[in-house]
């Protein structure tokens, strides 16, 4: 069966990458959450997928760089901005965190805060570990080489497939516009496991589940009750 995944949480019930939308992924019975992580000014993870602060309704603050700024000051404008440690402690290992480094962000404090919970009785298993930048990925995977990769693909098979290798990855991440049945039923053939994003029609769903789909990234996992 084709794994839900809830985007930023659950951006379509509540605002994304906040732990309102955690809970709401979760009482959606998600098989896993995805969310994103971008560094402070002061070396702080923070959920937020963009280079700049979101505002309540999605907006992006184009003067409230997050790399430029600090917690404190980012919370001044967001009260609720997560912390990507508040996002693992309200999840709880109930499911695992896909969690997307984005590109050109520093690896070092996401590596310091998912070694702090492995060394609080975590498993690898309650991560993975996903970036559309392969620098990036190969940084996560010299670090932290028991916790699966997702490989975040722009472009086609072959260089999502080249990229795997290098850091012995199986998920390869789509946009769903990129996909269509016959490449996801021989990616499957050779053991990649595809990811759709983002998929929010249970209909699509239902007709690349039966082409080898292993999972879908979705607005509204409560759309896709099991």
């Amino acid at each position: 069966m084709t794994k839900i995944i809830g985007h930023r949480g659950a951006r379509g019930l509540a605002p994304e990458n906040t732990l309102a939308s955690f809970t709401e992924a979760l009482a959606a019975g998600v098989d896993e959450i995805e969310l994103d992580v971008r560094v402070t000014k002061d070396g702080i993870c923070v959920l937020n997928h963009d280079k700049f602060l979101h505002d309540i309704s999605g907006r992006s603050l184009r003067h409230m760089r997050i790399a430029d700024c600090t917690l404190d000051e980012l919370q001044s404008f967001r009260q609720d901005i997560a912390l990507l440690e508040d996002a693992i402690e309200l999840i709880d290992r109930s499911v695992p965190i896909i969690v997307e480094v984005k590109p050109r962000v520093p690896t070092a404090e996401v590596i310091a805060v998912i070694d702090r919970f492995l060394a609080k009785g975590w498993q690898p298993s309650d991560f993975l570990l996903a970036s559309f930048s392969q620098r990036t990925l190969r940084q996560l995977h010299a670090a932290l080489p028991g916790i699966e990769k997702v490989v975040n693909e722009h472009f086609g098979g072959f260089h999502a497939t080249w990229r795997a290798r290098r850091v012995q990855a199986k998920r390869l991440a789509f946009n769903q516009h990129n996909l269509w049945w016959g490449f996801i039923a021989s990616m499957a053939k050779h053991g990649y496991k595809i990811i759709a994003y983002t998929v929010n029609d249970p209909a699509k769903v239902a007709k690349w589940e039966k082409r080898g789909l292993f999972a879908i990234v979705t607005d509204y996992p409560d759309r896709f009750k099991k």
